[in-house]
């Protein structure tokens, strides 16, 4: 029994899939196959039921996979610990965020850590919270930036900022004038969300719940669903209809003046708490730090990014 192959059977438990398991393990697809046979033959046990169409675990394999999993993760601990008695800005991080997210920290992020801690270079990701959780608890990442709430155990969170959300409007939109907006008049418009998986449609859903019984709805007309915050602002800007977006991803000044135009809720106005989330156990504290110094800089420098 190897890492290896461990590390091969928690990620075909994730995947359900050989070939998608293979992918990320960047090995080939026969070679997970068999390092899998090996290991089940070695323990006298099947961790999957295969079929032509899906990988399933096997209740026993359920397990031996989550044991797995606490056997990489200390394994990751070790890594980790080898390393604390060296700088602990020497070394890259591994620092994932939700999509709502990395696309507009990452880029004020970067050069700001660079100036302040320009021997630890970044590796980053973007994923859902569920996946970067998933990451966060086998190792592949350091630490991740998600909205709160998020628990998990043997976690730690540090709220970084809050954030207003804001309608997005075409510029000629008869509210576009207004002052403020209430969250009930959303409900007459076309709105625009994210797909299902984000927790940022959630976020808005929780803030105006009878948005989920227009959506509930059977003949509801009235709202569209977009695969990023990018492809919605671009939707409102073709006047398809009108979003909420966090204040940071607005981005009225992507386009030409008298496109697009925002304006806030009226008070109590919806907002996210940003935070970022680590491992108790990891050995790098300057690192993380130095990652919400640079964030908090980032703030300061442009609290209300167009």
């Amino acid at each position: 029994m190897t890492l290896t192959e461990l590390r091969y059977i928690v990620t075909l438990a994730q995947e359900r899939h050989f070939g998608r398991a293979a992918e990320r393990c960047f090995v080939s697809q026969p070679t997970l196959s068999v390092a899998v046979k090996k290991l089940e033959e070695e323990l006298g046990v099947a961790l999957f039921e295969r079929s032509k169409s899906t990988v399933q675990v096997t209740p026993l394999g359920e397990k031996i996979v989550e044991q797995a999993q606490r056997v990489l993760e200390q394994t990751s601990v070790i890594k980790e610990l080898a390393s604390a008695g060296k700088d602990q800005l020497a070394s890259p991080l591994r620092l994932g965020a939700i999509y709502t997210i990395g696309p507009y920290l990452f880029p004020h992020l970067v050069p700001e850590l660079r100036r302040g801690a320009p021997q630890m270079p970044l590796y980053i990701e973007e994923g859902f919270t569920g996946s970067l959780r998933r990451k966060l608890r086998s190792g592949e990442l350091d630490a991740i930036i998600v909205a709160l709430p998020f628990t998990e155990t043997d976690v730690l969170t540090k709220a970084l900022y809050e954030e207003e959300f804001e309608v997005l409007l075409p510029a000629d939109h008869p509210m576009a004038g207004r002052e403020t907006i209430h969250k009930e008049e959303l409900l007459k418009e076309r709105l625009l969300l994210l797909g299902e998986g984000h927790c940022f449609r959630d976020q808005i859903l929780e803030a105006c719940p009878a948005i989920s019984q227009k959506l509930a709805s059977p003949t509801n007309t009235l709202t569209a669903e977009g695969g990023s915050l990018e492809t919605i602002r671009h939707m409102v800007a073709s006047k398809l209809g009108i979003t909420v977006l966090p204040r940071s991803a607005i981005g009225t000044s992507h386009y030409e003046s008298g496109l697009l135009t925002s304006v806030p809720f009226a008070p109590p106005a919806p907002t996210r708490t940003v935070a970022i989330a680590w491992r108790a156990s990891f050995p790098r504290p300057k690192a993380i730090d130095a990652v919400t110094d640079a964030i908090a800089r980032c703030r300061e420098a442009r609290p209300e990014p167009a």
